[in-house]
């Protein structure tokens, strides 16, 4: 019997989106919840701003390993005082070696005005040369329409980029709903 294996970010969870563009930053993702394939939720809020609103961080993958990467993340940011870079690399090294993260079922998007980064337990940290991070179901779609957006017209906002990328995901992945929250630096 043959068996897919999913990587947690290509899970049914959710689309997070985020690009560095011209010294600014923002990061989006969909507000739905789903449980199996039920929505439980419609307005969730799965980016924040750390340390102090220089950083952003998005999770895609199941609700509680969320919360807790969020948790483990900010206490990395604030061992290396929001050095995004180190406290990625140790929240990685962490993640893939201790029993209980590597259980974890998600990933995370990690992005400043200079850095932009997927972190996954399988001991990724990915750094895009496009300044352009994308996760969760509807990841791919978004990541496209963000690469055609700024290709397209390199003046549009970070903000801009993010919420039609997410738009454009929303209406295609049934993971993804239109309900988006974006935060910007």
């Amino acid at each position: 019997m043959n068996r897919i294996v999913e990587h947690p970010g290509t899970r049914r969870c959710t689309t997070i989106v985020g690009i560095r563009h011209r010294g600014r930053a923002a990061l989006g993702g969909d507000g739905q919840v789903t449980f199996g394939e039920t929505i439980m939720k419609h307005h969730a809020t799965k980016v924040r701003k750390l340390w102090n609103g220089t950083i952003l961080a998005g999770v895609a993958g199941a609700a509680g390993d969320a919360l807790a990467l969020f948790e483990r993340f900010e206490g990395k940011l604030e061992e290396y005082r929001g050095n995004i870079l180190r406290a990625s690399v140790e929240l990685v090294k962490e993640w893939r070696t201790d029993r209980y993260l590597r259980r974890l079922d998600a990933l995370l998007a990690v992005l400043d005005t200079k850095h932009a980064f997927i972190l996954s337990g399988e001991g990724d940290l990915i750094e895009p040369d496009d300044g352009i991070v994308a996760i969760g179901s509807g990841g791919a779609y978004a990541m496209a329409a963000a690469r055609a957006y700024l290709d397209a017209n390199p003046k549009m906002s970070p903000r801009e980029i993010v919420e039609r990328s997410l738009r454009i995901a929303a209406s295609i992945c049934v993971y993804t709903n239109d309900n988006i929250v974006v935060e910007e630096l």
